[in-house]
């Protein structure tokens, strides 16, 4: 952050890095700014949440043949996964 604080992701997975990946974490952190969400929690909460969708489908579909379009599909169940920790 512009304040010298670092923050890990602990969600994620090498199945993600894929094309398309980055353009699905720009909208998931551009959502939640229109959302009145400040930059700073924006930023984390949209990292945290584009890799938790990652991991929820590379859980049932494999990191092999992982998409960026997979990882929109499982946004909802990493939102509900969220909300309900």
């Amino acid at each position: 952050m512009p304040d010298g604080h670092i923050a890990l992701n602990s969600t994620g997975n090498a199945g993600m890095a894929t094309a398309g990946s980055g353009d699905v974490l720009t909208g998931i952190i551009t959502g939640l700014l229109a959302r009145g969400y400040e930059r700073r929690d924006a930023a984390m909460l949209g990292v945290y949440l584009h890799g938790l969708a990652g991991d929820l489908a590379a859980n049932e579909l494999g990191e092999e043949s992982l998409i960026a379009s997979d990882i929109i599909k499982f946004l909802p169940k990493a939102f509900l996964k969220l909300k309900n920790e």
